[in-house]
């Protein structure tokens, strides 16, 4: 038998040493059954180095390899760039730093993905409350994200990197993997677009879910609009953004907000999710014009 198959488990942090913590510890749980050996990178994208401390001080008691690794230009795709850059093995994992897994996430990932013989493994996200929201947050749905069976062959509307897992292979061509002009989210639903375009087949794993922290801060209401304005930003770097889109957004926006007033009849959560998709098609349009009203970065809550 030749060496077993190696994953790099490669993580993004910013301002979240709590939760990276967390995190850390519960790769260390990981499930093997034998079949793969295992390492960790950090791309801290902090310039002040702020996970550091914590990274290094848990490296030095850890059974497994960890790296650490300072993108000090804050952009999340250049810090995902650089956990690429420094991965060793046959296969990356990508999970974000407020997310954390179960014992059998990585062998689950790794099972399908031999199974499907694919090119990378997808798995839900669910949301982990630190408080119990308000009824309408749970009314609305806000953080339920879509599923699907086992062995589903996905689109790249329905990819991200928070839980998944890819053969190394994919990374091989140059070092732009993920392009830095999302340098606010959406990078990696780029990155999805164009491999899918290439022809790589990516499928979904039920059985392998991992779970978001969610404070209570993101679901106060400048929180869902800061970020659905950050969403249409992003969307206007895609080759889908055309004319006809742009004049699509202008129409919706008004007939949502000539709508509002009766959605917040119909019920608060109503109310917000319409007011949400409005803000997305704004900040489309906001982004066309060269007004960026979201300064931050990152929305870290």
């Amino acid at each position: 038998m030749g060496p077993k198959p190696h994953i790099c488990v490669c993580t993004c942090t910013y301002k979240r040493p709590v939760l990276l913590k967390r995190l850390l510890s519960k790769l260390e749980e990981q499930e093997t059954e034998d079949l793969f050996d295992y390492s960790i990178v950090i791309a801290d994208n902090d310039k002040s180095e702020s996970g550091r401390q914590n990274v290094e001080s848990y490296a030095r008691q850890s059974r497994i390899h960890i790296r650490y690794y300072v993108e000090s230009e804050q952009n999340i795709a250049l810090a995902r760039n650089k956990t690429v850059e420094n991965a060793i093995g046959d296969f990356i994992a990508f999970i974000d730093d407020d997310e954390f897994p179960f014992e059998g996430w990585l062998l689950n990932l790794y099972k399908a993905l031999i199974c499907f013989q694919s090119e990378g493994v997808l798995g839900p996200v669910h949301p982990w409350f630190n408080e119990k929201p308000p009824k309408w947050v749970f009314k609305g749905r806000f953080f339920d994200r879509p599923t699907h069976r086992t062995g589903h062959i996905l689109e790249w509307e329905n990819t991200r990197t928070g839980n998944v897992l890819l053969r190394k292979d994919l990374f091989k061509e140059s070092q732009d993997w993920f392009n830095p002009v999302f340098g606010s989210g959406g990078e990696d639903r780029d990155f999805f677009r164009r491999k899918i375009r290439e022809g790589h087949v990516f499928v979904w794993c039920k059985e392998a879910p991992v779970f978001e922290t969610v404070p209570s801060k993101r679901w106060e209401l400048s929180d869902f609009l800061k970020r659905a304005i950050t969403r249409g930003k992003m969307t206007t770097h895609t080759p889908r953004a055309t004319r006809l889109d742009l004049l699509k957004s202008t129409l919706i926006i008004v007939v949502y907000t000539i709508c509002l007033p009766l959605f917040m009849i119909l019920g608060r959560h109503v109310f917000i999710k319409y007011l949400i998709r409005d803000c997305d098609h704004i900040g489309k349009l906001l982004a066309v014009c060269g007004i960026d009203v979201v300064k931050e970065k990152y929305i870290t809550n």
